[in-house]
């Protein structure tokens, strides 16, 4: 289990947003982002890494880059591999540009030798990544359609050569960095029935991992009490430490220059969190108390989910503009919001 309980941020538009010009700020001074969420009670920072990303960010170069400065500050680091150029989630899980070409066993060495590459980079140069995911919300399978496991695709053959596929990613993380913990994440954190189908069959097809993630969104995955009962019945089925890997709420509902948002709607929220700053920071804080009430101490911590994505500039790499800005914990100018200060509770 990791050492400690893990309270962590994606800073993964981080490094985009400072080249654009985005600064960050904690009572009017501008600061560091690291040394704003470490003194707020963050130890962790989760960074995905795409194989070619079109827009020059998040891939090996600036993971790099950024490894250095989590590594500078002494926190652990989480790094996801999404195993694609782009987004990799339950809508999207399409294989690199330079391997849709490859068989199904060019595909695996493919996988293999990137995975190893990739930490390679990063032990050589003294950041080794204390936890890995191989993959990112790997519910409906990866490398699609060669590992798609949903809809018409969810056959026992599939399943076997989707299992194959994550297996050699992590052979290849114990190869490169065998301290390192390995993580599967898929996207069910209110959601036991699915939970458990998704696990058993990895169970049963022999896949080996350390820590389960889920992410958690009540706006799409249900209550807390959901993902109360999710955490308890998974760490008592499958006694692995669970990471809640994603998570996010808003703190207003009033859009900044018309820009569109995710969650935009009263009907959208939790009950009994308001989009206010208050608001934030008590479903924070009930969420964090209810990964640590997890039996055994099975609940092993959490990031959320782009905290620092602020609207600092109107064109990003992604591809679309940013529609997220209300669920961070920065205000539009980049202010630090006092409900990042949840994260120093013990509760």
């Amino acid at each position: 289990m990791p050492n400690q309980f893990l309270k962590g941020m994606d800073l993964s538009f981080v490094d985009e947003i400072e080249a654009g010009g985005g600064s960050y700020y904690e009572n009017g001074e501008r600061k560091d982002i690291l040394s704003i969420a470490q003194e707020s009670g963050v130890n962790s920072v989760r960074l995905r890494i795409w194989n070619e990303p079109a827009g020059g960010f998040c891939d090996l170069e600036r993971t790099l880059a950024m490894a250095k400065r989590i590594k500078a500050s002494g926190m652990h680091f989480l790094l996801d591999f999404h195993y694609s150029d782009r987004w990799a989630d339950p809508a999207n899980q399409w294989k690199p540009k330079a391997w849709e070409g490859l068989d199904f066993d060019g595909l695996l060495r493919a996988v293999s030798e990137y995975t190893v590459v990739v930490l390679s980079a990063l032990r050589d140069q003294g950041t080794s990544p204390d936890m890995v995911q191989v993959g990112n919300e790997i519910t409906p399978g990866m490398l699609w359609n060669d590992g798609r496991v949903d809809g018409e695709h969810d056959t026992d053959e599939q399943w076997g050569r989707f299992a194959a596929l994550v297996q050699v990613g992590v052979a290849a993380v114990r190869e490169t960095i065998p301290e390192s913990e390995v993580m599967i994440h898929i996207d069910r954190g209110g959601d036991w029935p699915s939970t458990r189908k998704f696990f058993e069959r990895f169970e049963n097809l022999g896949v080996e991992y350390d820590v389960i993630g889920q992410s958690f969104y009540p706006w799409w995955h249900g209550t807390l009490e959901d993902l109360r009962r999710n955490l308890k019945a998974t760490s008592e089925r499958f006694r692995k430490p669970i990471v809640v890997v994603e998570t996010a709420y808003p703190w207003t509902l009033n859009k900044a220059e018309g820009r569109a948002f995710i969650v935009e709607r009263e009907d959208q929220l939790h009950a009994g969190y308001p989009a206010t700053v208050e608001g934030q920071a008590a479903y924070l804080r009930d969420f964090i108390a209810i990964i640590r009430d997890t039996p055994d101490g099975m609940g092993a911590g959490f990031h959320w989910w782009e905290p620092a994505w602020i609207p600092s500039q109107e064109e990003w790499s992604v591809g679309h503009p940013n529609n997220w800005s209300n669920l961070t914990l920065f205000d539009y100018e980049g202010n630090k919001l006092d409900s990042m200060d949840a994260c120093k509770s013990e509760r």
